[in-house]
C-alpha cells in the first residue's frame, strides 16, 4: 500500500488540510474522518492535494461533500495544487469551474512533510492537529 497521509493545519482565516497520497475509495474515509473535526465557520477549508497524484470517483464524491459541508458552515473550499490527474478528473466531470483552485499549496503545512508520520497509522488514528 502506497504512503498515505493527512495534515490539519488550523490558521486564523484558514484551515489547511494537506493531503499525500491517492484520493480514492480506500482513503476518502480517512479524510473524511479528519475533515469532520475541522470547524469551518466562516473560513477557508484549503484542501492541498500537491501530494495527491490520483483522484478516482470516490474522491471526486468527497469534493463535492466536503464544499457542500463548507458552504453550510459559512465558509468557502478552495484546492490547491492539483496535478495533472486529479485536475482531469475535475474537467472530465464538469466539475473544472465548480471548485475553487489555487496554483499553491501551503507551504507551512507542506514543512510538516505529513506523509511520513501519518502512512503507518491505521485510519482511526489519523486525527487532526492545531
Amino acid at each position: 500500500m502506497p504512503s498515505f497521509g493527512v495534515h490539519v493545519s488550523d490558521h486564523a482565516e484558514r484551515v489547511v488540510v494537506t493531503v499525500v497520497g491517492e484520493l480514492d475509495f480506500d482513503t476518502c474515509p480517512r479524510i473524511t474522518q479528519v475533515t469532520n473535526t475541522v470547524i469551518i465557520r466562516d473560513r477557508t477549508l484549503r484542501l492541498d492535494l500537491a501530494g495527491v497524484p490520483f483522484l478516482d470517483a470516490s474522491g471526486l464524491g468527497l469534493l463535492q461533500v466536503l464544499n457542500e459541508r463548507t458552504g453550510v458552515q459559512g465558509g468557502l473550499l478552495e484546492l490547491s495544487g492539483l496535478q495533472s490527474q486529479p485536475r482531469r478528473v475535475l474537467e472530465l466531470a464538469g466539475l473544472g469551474a465548480y471548485f475553487r483552485t489555487t496554483a499553491d499549496s501551503d507551504p507551512v503545512a507542506a514543512a510538516a512533510d505529513p506523509g511520513i508520520e501519518s502512512a503507518a497509522r491505521p485510519p482511526s488514528e489519523c486525527q487532526a492537529t492545531p
